[in-house]
């Protein structure tokens, strides 16, 4: 028998080539009219929109000299196993019966026409509950037709089926109609696109009320296509269903036009366009949900830190986690998960750092950390808290996260992603985080004992506990400038020279011929003036872990001086006179009431500047200071008072020389690293009593 070719009929193809035209306001307000609010019927629209994925992820376009009929497809998950359907019953399975029905009446009617008379049918329904109706109801139909084109060449019933649908030919002639049912398929994902965007939104009205309101821009504007975007998917579902009862009703060879192939290219594209548009305008709303969330969660972190508390659990929480069934604390090192209670009614101490936390800092907070429990209560807790950027999270920061993390014996999250926006911006804003470590000190009620108890760890350790404010005024009080404070356990043969009466010199600087003139200098001056003196390399702050080695390495091969031998004692010996510095900062101590702020500056300066500086104490408070080559002049010199020094001491004598000798041209600096509160808005010099000049100073260092 002769074939002819299948083809839509004029009439269809006028109307798609209409609905490819711009939404233009007559078109809207007939969309609208169809829609009577106030009376909507509820339905639980999700897991009718799950159903109909699976029906359509079930589906198969897949040819190879004939279709394949799906036997991949039965593989795949039931992903409808753990659904109710109690959902599908009081009318809803009549509802999309009667859809169904209507679907498979209007294959050659005028589309634009049967869509809104559809959408005047579901009146009442929710826009969201339009479409997805529609949509299940159209999944029926199109499941059906593939069910029996998958199983008539292995199951008895499907074959007599699939001939009376005339299902046999287009089988036969699967190759020929594949572009066809391609772009069926591809409105089809368009369609499933779009109205899973319209269920957003009707989420988003549902979900986020609080945040955002339908009456007020962005969501007003979403909102507004919504009616627009429910007609063209809808329009969208009955092209499809024409396009399959015009397939399922052919005998012959079938020839897809190419016009209508473009057709249903077309009002995919359309759709597909309609997402976007609709995608763009819910990022719209989901940035201001999350800015309205955000400045909610921020001023409640305030009132809470404001307010009194039986115990710490509610800022713990807010700051950590606002999930009571997480367990967002990991011990460092054995990686063990921890809920926030371990933390309840205790003082915890929050170390507060980016990810650029040195490793000598974490040895010292170690060894702060083993000293209290070497005392046999466990007073307080760490729990480290790093501050990174989610949208610059990578691997390479991972993994230095999860290396810095694995170094603690202490609590940690176990995830920087879970503190929050509206936690940094309130730990930057408040307890003013920028890059140097805080630890903030939190009582057993969560309150802020102390913004940043960093310091007195630093200078005191645990004697400092409870990391209050009042505690930190009280140790200053009771402090004084002496060698113990200056050193502090770093180097214990230091208390040994102490109690014998030694003289003790600590200097520093970079330059090894300096350091040789002086050591070999302070030796021989030592012995002529009969005194016991032990020399001690402190370094200097800004130099380099590998020049710090290699300095350590000739002066302890000649025997110049006692030497750090590790960089974590010379680095901590700096990072605590910078810490004294902040500290009396913080107490709005100046040089010129202070003492110890007087001689803490004396000592950044002089590591500030290339000459070196020399520090000698007699006893544990009896001192001289001056810079390098100061000093080495006056050694120099030595024959020349030394009968001054035997008549009235050494230490005083050497101080009445240095104060005579002294220039009044001198170049001092100070290098304070960071910036934030702990920088002063003045600083005197130490050696004249100017006002220094003010510069700003960016280094990179790769060590």
């Amino acid at each position: 028998m002769a074939s002819t070719p299948l083809k839509l009929g004029p009439k269809m193809r006028r109307e798609n080539r209409g609905s490819l035209q711009s939404d233009d306001t007559a078109l809207v307000r007939q969309i609208r009219e169809t829609h009577v609010p106030g009376r909507s019927h509820i339905v639980d629209v999700k897991p009718i929109l799950h159903v109909t994925d699976e029906i359509f992820h079930r589906s198969s376009v897949v040819t190879d000299g004939g279709i394949l009929l799906g036997a991949h497809v039965d593989s795949l998950e039931d992903r409808t196993s753990s659904l109710g359907y109690d959902v599908l019953l009081q009318g809803l399975s009549y509802l999309i019966q009667k859809i169904y029905i209507e679907i498979g009446c209007q294959s050659c009617a005028d589309v634009h026409a049967s869509t809104l008379e559809l959408l005047r049918s579901l009146s009442n329904y929710s826009w969201e509950a339009k479409v997805v109706l529609t949509l299940a109801a159209f999944s029926i139909y199109y499941g059906e037709f593939w069910l029996v084109a998958q199983l008539c060449a292995t199951n008895s019933l499907a074959k007599p089926v699939a001939i009376l649908k005339q299902l046999s030919d287009l089988i036969e002639h699967a190759a020929t109609v594949k572009p066809q049912l391609e772009a069926i398929d591809n409105l089809i994902k368009a369609i499933t696109k779009v109205t899973k965007r319209i269920v957003e939104c009707a989420d988003m009205v549902k979900l986020q009320s609080q945040y955002i309101s339908e009456d007020q821009p962005p969501l007003m504007t979403a909102m507004a296509h919504i009616p627009a975007a429910a007609y063209w998917a809808i329009r969208g579902i009955l092209a499809c269903a024409s396009h399959i009862s015009v397939l399922t009703g052919g005998r012959y060879e079938y020839v897809a036009s190419t016009t209508e192939v473009w057709e249903l290219s077309s009002l995919a594209h359309k759709l597909n366009n309609i997402d976007e548009h609709l995608n763009s305008e819910l990022e719209n709303c989901r940035r201001h949900i999350v800015e309205k969330r955000y400045d909610e969660d921020y001023k409640n972190l305030i009132h809470l830190f404001q307010s009194l508390h039986l115990d710490n659990m509610k800022n713990l929480r807010a700051l950590i986690s606002h999930k009571d069934d997480v367990q967002p604390l990991v011990i460092g090192r054995s990686q063990v998960r921890c809920s926030l209670e371990v933390l309840r009614r205790k003082h915890v101490l929050l170390l507060i750092t980016d990810l650029s936390l040195s490793y000598e800092e974490v040895l010292i907070l170690e060894h702060i950390h083993k000293d209290q429990q070497s005392r046999g209560e466990i007073e307080y807790e760490f729990v480290w808290l790093p501050i990174v950027d989610a949208a610059l999270w990578n691997e390479a920061k991972k993994e230095r996260f999860e290396d810095l993390k694995s170094r603690m014996p202490w609590y940690a999250v176990h995830d920087p992603l879970i503190i929050e926006p509206p936690v940094i911006k309130f730990i930057r804003d408040y307890w003013h985080f920028d890059k140097k470590m805080i630890i903030v000190s939190l009582d057993p009620q969560g309150r802020v004992s102390s913004a940043n108890a960093f310091h007195m760890l630093w200078i005191w350790g645990n004697l400092a506990f409870p990391f209050s404010d009042e505690k930190e005024n009280a140790l200053w009080n009771a402090e004084s400038w002496r060698l113990e404070l200056v050193t502090d356990g770093i180097d214990p043969e230091i208390l040994k020279w102490i109690d014998q009466g030694k003289y003790i010199c600590l200097f520093g600087s970079e330059d090894i011929e300096w350091i040789r003139r002086f050591t070999v200098r302070a030796k021989d001056v030592a012995k002529r003036a009969g005194i016991p003196l032990e020399l001690v390399y402190a370094g200097r702050s800004t130099a380099s872990k590998e020049k710090l080695w290699k300095l350590n390495k000739i002066i302890e091969a000649e025997n110049l001086s006692r030497t750090w031998s590790d960089y974590t004692s010379t680095w901590f010996f700096w990072s605590r006179l910078d810490s004294m510095r902040c500290s009396k900062a913080k107490h709005h101590k100046t040089i010129d009431d202070d003492t110890i702020l007087r001689e803490v500056m004396s000592l950044l300066s002089y590591d500030g500047s290339d000459h070196g500086w020399v520090m000698l104490w007699l006893g544990s408070a009896d001192t001289v200071r001056a810079n390098g080559h100061l000093t080495t002049s006056t050694l120099d010199d030595f024959e020349a008072w030394k009968p001054a020094a035997a008549e009235l001491g050494f230490l005083p004598e050497l101080k009445n020389q240095l104060k005579q000798r002294h220039e009044p041209h001198h170049c001092t600096r100070l290098i304070i690293p960071g910036f934030g509160p702990d920088i002063p808005d003045k600083v005197v010099c130490t050696e004249c009593g100017r006002e220094m000049e003010k510069f700003f100073m960016f280094r990179c260092c790769t060590d």
